[in-house]
């Protein structure tokens, strides 16, 4: 409860900034592409800081959809990947023993979520980082195969399983739900339009319908793909 009020005033503070600093809003779809079709649409505000005003940090709200194939989900809590928590499990070795792995034949989801923005412009070129941090998800039941080393009476069992619905971001393998970020360059086409390129990193989470090994029933598959995107500036404002 602590990180969720945490992020919730981060989102505020800059909001109440941005009452003092240079507005810009844009409009955007982005399109990732690989191993997966990942459609994105969302809306954003930023703050420039400083005197020059180059420096960017914003909000925004984004929807997201995600069709892709066969996909191996794996245990996703913390506690069990690596029993550390937020910044320290980025750096933590896997606990190979306590990861077991749900096969789903598709994947399909839909999440929408608040995001935070981070950019640095130059006169054509915008080089930026977004990461969605709070929001929801949704789709449809399916059936996957549960595999457990240490399970062997779950072992090859069929496992029903759905989107998890609520998303916060946490910091790597302490993240719930599905998160998507985008670490990016974009290109002024003029003072209205910009294209946009870079790399889609999302993270996916099913739970299935009972406990399994470990008390789990959490399962994320994450994902690194190319996308574009073409982005509209609305009016903007002082």
């Amino acid at each position: 409860m602590k990180k969720i009020i945490l992020l919730l005033l981060m989102l505020c503070s800059i909001t109440t900034f941005g009452q003092y600093a240079k507005i810009q809003e844009d409009v955007d779809l982005s399109i990732a592409f690989g191993q997966s079709f990942a459609p994105s649409f969302s809306y954003q505000k930023l703050y420039g800081l400083g005197q020059s005003k180059r420096f960017k940090i914003g909000w925004g709200l984004r929807a997201t959809a995600f069709f892709g194939g066969e996909k191996n989900y794996r245990t996703a809590p913390a506690r069990l990947t690596s029993a550390q928590s937020s910044l320290f499990a980025l750096f933590a070795d896997d606990l190979v023993g306590n990861i077991d792995t749900l096969r789903l034949s598709k994947t399909a989801l839909g999440s929408f979520n608040a995001k935070i923005v981070l950019q640095y412009s130059f006169k054509k070129f915008d080089i930026g980082f977004n990461i969605d941090a709070i929001g929801v998800s949704f789709g449809g039941k399916q059936s996957g195969k549960f595999v457990s080393a240490e399970s062997p009476s779950l072992n090859n069992t069929t496992q029903m399983a759905s989107p998890t619905t609520f998303n916060l971001l946490l910091i790597s393998d302490s993240d719930i739900g599905s998160l998507n970020s985008e670490l990016y360059v974009a290109y002024h086409l003029n003072n209205k339009w910009s294209l946009r390129t870079g790399f889609n990193y999302q993270f996916l989470e099913y739970k299935t319908e009972r406990l399994l090994t470990f008390e789990n029933d959490r399962f994320r598959h994450k994902l690194l793909q190319p996308f574009l995107a073409i982005s509209y500036h609305l009016p903007s404002k002082k």
